[in-house]
């Protein structure tokens, strides 16, 4: 048998303790699951958004690409396919948020410059040239956004649980202890009380 379920009034203190630290945890508990659902739903937005963007953003890219293909050739917008050097600018940090580790992805913006020259080319070959970079980096954006709406998903599935954990398991646990420990105590002075009058009545009689 566990001591602390003894009943003494050392006991139905720290019976009394835990539950008011479960019931505080159980608050702190819900007020991050809240914080990170709204949190999360913002970003759902923002990643629905960054989507539509995307999806115009590239029919205007492959309109523009069309186009160049049909004024300058495909084979020529091939060669100059074949000079665009790899993306390795990518850097990711992290911020916090509420304990979740949030990816920041940035690049520099400043290796975009032109590989061709100007002369040689139409300018349906430059607006397919900046519709594609502006999909690069909504796709940048949107890769972050959505993995940070995953780990915040994952955070509030574990915070969910312990929440849950703590309101229907700890919490009536040390409820049903203090309440029965303290109704345990009561019976104990109930008793010494009637001892205490029945051995008062004896010296009276003595």
């Amino acid at each position: 048998m566990d001591p602390n379920t003894f009943p003494t009034k050392g006991n139905l203190i720290l019976a009394k303790n835990s539950l008011a630290l479960s019931r505080q945890g159980y608050e702190l508990m819900d007020k991050k699951r809240n914080i990170l659902i709204r949190e999360m739903m913002n970003l759902i937005d923002q990643a629905k958004d960054i989507q539509t963007q995307i999806d115009r953003t590239f029919s205007t890219a492959y309109a523009a690409l069309q186009k160049a293909n049909m004024e300058i050739g495909i084979a020529f917008v091939e060669q100059i396919a074949c000079t665009v050097p790899v993306e390795n600018s990518i850097r990711i940090k992290t911020r916090s948020v509420m304990g979740t580790e949030i990816p920041l992805v940035e690049y520099d913006k400043t290796g975009n410059k032109p590989t061709y020259a100007y002369y040689s080319t139409k300018m349906s070959l430059d607006e397919a040239k900046a519709a594609f970079e502006k999909v690069k980096e909504l796709s940048i954006q949107l890769s972050m956004v959505e993995n940070a709406a995953i780990r915040l998903a994952a955070n509030i599935k574990k915070t969910q649980k312990r929440a849950n954990a703590l309101k229907n398991i700890t919490i009536p646990r040390y409820e049903t202890l203090t309440r029965d420990i303290q109704n345990a105590l009561e019976e104990k002075e109930r008793e010494e009380f009637t001892r205490l009058k029945v051995i008062k009545r004896m010296k009276q009689k003595a």
